[in-house]
């Protein structure tokens, strides 16, 4: 603790007083057990101004070196990353950036270690506001009589390892941009198996069920969709999805999303009785016949329906692709 923060602390009990060449003021008045007559302005190597100066270069390599770590970071980072690389850089940058910020505590800020007696009182709101001001002013020797250390190595050293710290955030994938309102669906698209082989109208028999995708797509698990055919049931389609079936003699298909509408999960099991979808995750429940909408679990919007047409040679496509987000909702889509 300097003098100066021991005349703040206790000026209930100061007695005496010191002269405007002692650097705290005139008139500051000093406790009974702290020595007078400190420099403020003291520090270890002020008698040695080439020490000083030395010591003041060493400090800013130091700091150089964990600027030097900071590109470093960027750059493996950048390029695929290496998680070992990657910590010993961030060791050389933290240690050079302590050992320089102990140094320059140790050796070139001012300030006295001087010890009190204890005092068991609580002090008065007034003198806890003096120790604040007390505490402010220590930082003024810091920042203006080692400007080169702080303006011109410090401060560019940390925004440079700033923005590094930053880079990271790439780990959390690329921008989504338009990506959650589309699939690889899209005009004209073939309805194809997982081993790429096409499907008509008459591969898939009436209550019958398949997985499908897009014709060269089959690796997209956002694109893939189900197809059921419903034979003559009756389909009650929302608004706007009027004729996305296609109809062949007996068979009636639907084709729908196969990523669960509460939490992505693959909508894979087919309760042919009650004509439902059903996700294994959380069982939510979705009734085909009724625009595929959710009748049991914490699903609650209907699955996409992709519209269907017919090529020549009787094969399946898509006539576009979904006309909604398929999967959960998210930050920015209203729910249905």
């Amino acid at each position: 603790m300097t003098a100066t923060e021991e005349r703040k602390f206790f000026p209930e009990i100061m007695t005496g007083t010191h002269g405007p060449e002692e650097g705290a003021g005139a008139g500051t008045p000093w406790p009974d057990d702290v020595p007078p007559g400190q420099d403020d302005t003291w520090y270890p190597l002020r008698d040695d101004p080439w020490r000083a100066q030395r010591l003041e270069y060493f400090i800013a390599m130091l700091w150089g070196v964990t600027g030097v770590c900071g590109i470093g970071l960027m750059v493996v980072y950048w390029t695929g990353g290496q998680a070992q690389l990657e910590g010993y850089l961030l060791l050389a940058a933290f240690g050079c950036l302590g050992v320089g910020l102990l140094l320059w505590a140790r050796n070139l800020l001012p300030g006295h270690e001087v010890t009190a007696v204890r005092h068991q009182h609580i002090s008065d709101p007034e003198v806890r506001a003096a120790v604040v001001d007390s505490l402010a002013r220590g930082a003024e020797p810091m920042m203006s009589r080692r400007g080169f250390l702080v303006k011109k190595v410090l401060v560019p050293v940390g925004g440079i390892f700033g923005i590094a710290a930053l880079w990271p955030l790439a780990s959390l994938g690329p921008r989504p941009d338009s990506a959650l309102y589309h699939t690889k669906w899209y005009p004209g698209a073939r309805l194809v198996t997982e081993d790429g082989r096409a499907i008509t109208v008459d591969d898939i028999m009436v209550d019958g069920i398949l997985t499908v995708w897009p014709e060269g797509y089959i690796d997209n698990p956002e694109s893939g969709a189900v197809i059921i055919n419903i034979g003559g049931a009756p389909v009650q389609a929302r608004p706007g999805q009027a004729g996305f079936e296609v109809v062949s003699g007996a068979n009636g298909l639907v084709c729908f999303s196969k990523v669960c509408t509460h939490a992505g999960c693959a909508v894979s099991l087919f309760n042919v009785l009650s004509m439902q979808l059903i996700c294994p995750c959380h069982q939510s429940t979705f009734n085909i016949l009724q625009d595929c909408k959710p009748v049991f679990g914490p699903a609650s919007r209907p699955l996409p329906q992709l519209p269907l047409g017919v090529a020549p040679g009787g094969y399946l496509i898509a006539r576009s692709d979904f006309i909604e987000p398929i999967g959960p909702g998210f930050w920015n889509r209203s729910g249905d």
